[in-house]
């Protein structure tokens, strides 16, 4: 009697498993000996059925660990890439802070580049300035953004990382407005005293905030940056009190 698919449907697994075994049985026996042509082959016989791929106990068992294994890894990558790393209060202050910080050092290099006879030296520092700073900025965005914090400051109140409040919400170094309406108008040596003057006490206040962040910051990378930012900052006031004390000895026109 030959069985049919819809007979097959009705098989509960543990006969399915059964005819299975037994047609592996009969298979390995007439192995070699026969051309499928007589009723070894399985043509003639009920128990030469062979089960689809999906029915077969070890397919389906091998599918499970299988979809078990691709669950659990794309489970630990969804993990990984929402691991945010470990910092303070430091870090988000400080990158928050020096990024506004930074911005003043730029708008006060591109004011004094305007300015007509200006120091060529003391315009390729500004030039510097721009460009460097304009770097660190993007720089401390993307580090805010890693973090998983917001990139600037919005809780109204600097510094406060620093275990101190801005006088007039005003970080160290940061000129006023009026000493920023004084740049926009001098020309020739005054705007390059009146800028380095600007720019050497803006830096001294960047140093501070520098090194406080460089000591007491928990992200790697923040420490790194703060300390590089430092040591930049000092040796580009000690190059703008060069070329001040430079002007100083030429004869004046």
């Amino acid at each position: 009697m030959e069985r049919t698919a819809a007979d097959l449907s009705d098989l509960s697994l543990d006969q399915l498993v059964e005819l299975e075994r037994r047609a592996d049985e009969r298979a390995a026996a007439d192995e070699g000996g026969n051309d499928g042509d007589g009723p070894a082959g399985g043509h003639g016989s009920d128990d030469g059925i062979v089960l689809p791929w999906w029915q077969r106990p070890f397919n389906i068992a091998v599918l499970v660990v299988t979809g078990a294994l691709l669950a659990g890894m794309v489970g630990w990558m969804v993990g990984d890439s929402n691991d945010v790393p470990a910092h303070n209060e430091v870090d988000v202050g400080f990158l928050q802070d020096m990024r506004m910080h930074h911005e003043q050092a730029v708008l006060m290099s591109y004011i004094y580049r305007s300015r007509p006879d200006i120091d060529p030296g003391m315009n390729t520092v500004a030039r510097s300035i721009i460009t460097g700073q304009n770097i660190e900025i993007g720089r401390m965005i993307q580090m805010l953004r890693t973090l998983g914090e917001s990139e600037a400051n919005e809780s109204g109140t600097s510094m406060l990382w620093m275990s101190m409040v801005a006088e007039d919400d005003q970080m160290p170094g940061m000129a006023s407005e009026a000493e920023l309406e004084q740049l926009a108008v001098a020309e020739g040596r005054q705007a390059d005293v009146l800028f380095a003057d600007l720019i050497i006490e803006h830096h001294f206040g960047g140093i501070e905030m520098a090194e406080f962040a460089a000591r007491n910051a928990e992200y790697d990378e923040v420490v790194m940056m703060a300390e590089s930012m430092a040591h930049a900052q000092e040796s580009e006031i000690r190059e703008m009190l060069d070329l001040v004390a430079a002007g100083q000895d030429e004869p004046a026109p």
